[in-house]
């Protein structure tokens, strides 16, 4: 496995920060990013949709990747598109 960095969070400096990737085998995005909060993770638990089990599986988690990175996130997917 490869993974090709697009990029990072500017505003929080040198103290660990949102990252994206893209795997370069299977296209992936790998996303490095805040735990979401006990609050979030609650409501993630109990809310259901149809064809999804309630709650989190013990292989996944949630995570929160700011709005202001949608940008980045977009990059992200361009850049799985292009390989």
């Amino acid at each position: 496995m490869a993974l090709l960095f697009v990029g990072v969070d500017p505003e929080t400096g040198l103290n660990g920060s949102p990252t994206a990737w893209v795997d370069t085998e299977t296209r992936d995005i790998v996303l490095q990013s805040y735990t979401a909060d006990d609050a979030t993770r609650q409501e993630a638990t109990e809310n259901t949709v149809p064809g999804h089990v309630k709650g989190i599986p013990a292989h996944e988690t949630v995570i929160r990747f700011p709005a202001h990175l949608i940008p980045l996130l977009r990059k992200a997917c361009d850049a799985a598109d292009r390989l």
